[in-house]
């Protein structure tokens, strides 16, 4: 049962939060699609890229979102730079992926404070774009957020035949 009275707190995550934050992801993935690899070697590796992700100089930042002291939601962002440019346009964008909170804590704010790190973290970083590829059952969230469709970007997705 939750309590009502607690609050969610997000705080940055670290390279010793990396098995965590693989369990969340499994968590996450295997819940939208049918996994091709066990349980056991996806978070193997999926800890071994975070851990690497995690350290200090890293494009790449996350953020966990806790509830009474357990983890119940994540978030990873990406700055991802643009080549120099000699106009005013800024040369940094933000790639979010990976926001996730547990069903039984949604609609409580989570998702919200989470997104909000990001946009602040992006905001600091002078990404003038923060970019994500929605579910269905996400895209009202981000549209509540200030989010919108993309009607300049085009995309190319199935380089491999996946």
């Amino acid at each position: 049962m939750i309590d009502e009275n607690l609050k969610a707190e997000v705080r940055s995550a670290s390279e010793s939060d990396a098995v965590m934050l693989a369990q969340l992801r499994y968590e996450l993935r295997s819940s939208l699609h049918g996994v091709v690899e066990n349980e056991v070697a996806f978070i193997e590796r999926c800890t071994s890229w975070m851990q690497e992700r995690l350290r200090r100089g890293s494009c790449w930042k996350c953020w966990i979102a806790e509830w009474n002291q357990m983890p119940v939601g994540s978030v990873w962002a990406q700055l991802i730079e643009k080549i120099p440019n000699p106009i005013a346009k800024p040369e940094s964008y933000v790639c979010l992926t990976n926001l996730y909170v547990r069903e039984q804590y949604r609609g409580k704010g989570v998702g919200a404070m989470l997104l909000s790190e990001v946009l602040a973290w992006s905001k600091s970083n002078n990404a003038h774009t923060v970019i994500l590829w929605p579910t269905e059952r996400s895209k009202p969230f981000y549209l509540r957020h200030g989010f919108s469709n993309a009607d300049d970007v085009i995309l190319r997705k199935e380089l491999f035949g996946l």
